[in-house]
């Protein structure tokens, strides 16, 4: 799919969306790939571990010194976009931490950047799974 415009051009907020929904598929890809006898129900227990705030947060302290100066950029654009709801779950600053880590992620598929989105992607998800 082709965007109608430059990726710095979209609202953090609707990056941080996409970026969401991409690292939820990725996450459920995998998981189902090395847990194939896991039933439905026990592939979203695990997977929530993986979207939630925390561990995304988690996983941005790890990559933050793996960015290019652009990725940077654009992470730090959405970790400081206000949003207006913070889960439960998560206090503001993991909360932020996630939300930037989902707009670099829709920044770079926007680009059409899939190698390093896919790396990102990778990197985050071994960074959280160390943590657990």
């Amino acid at each position: 799919m082709e965007f109608t415009k430059p990726a710095n051009l979209y609202n953090p907020l609707v990056l941080a969306y996409i970026g969401d929904s991409l690292y939820d598929i990725y996450v459920r890809t995998r998981l189902i790939k090395t847990h194939e006898d896991l039933s439905a129900h026990k592939l979203h227990i695990e997977s929530i571990k993986f979207v939630k705030a925390h561990g995304q947060s988690a996983a941005m302290a790890e990559l933050e010194d793996k960015l290019t100066e652009e990725e940077l950029s654009s992470y730090k654009r959405g970790r400081n976009t206000k949003s207006f709801t913070v889960p439960k779950n998560a206090d503001v600053g993991e909360y932020r931490r996630a939300t930037g880590f989902e707009a670099l992620l829709g920044w770079l598929y926007v680009r059409g950047e899939n190698e390093r989105l896919n790396e990102i992607m990778t990197m985050a998800y071994d960074a959280i799974e160390r943590e657990k």
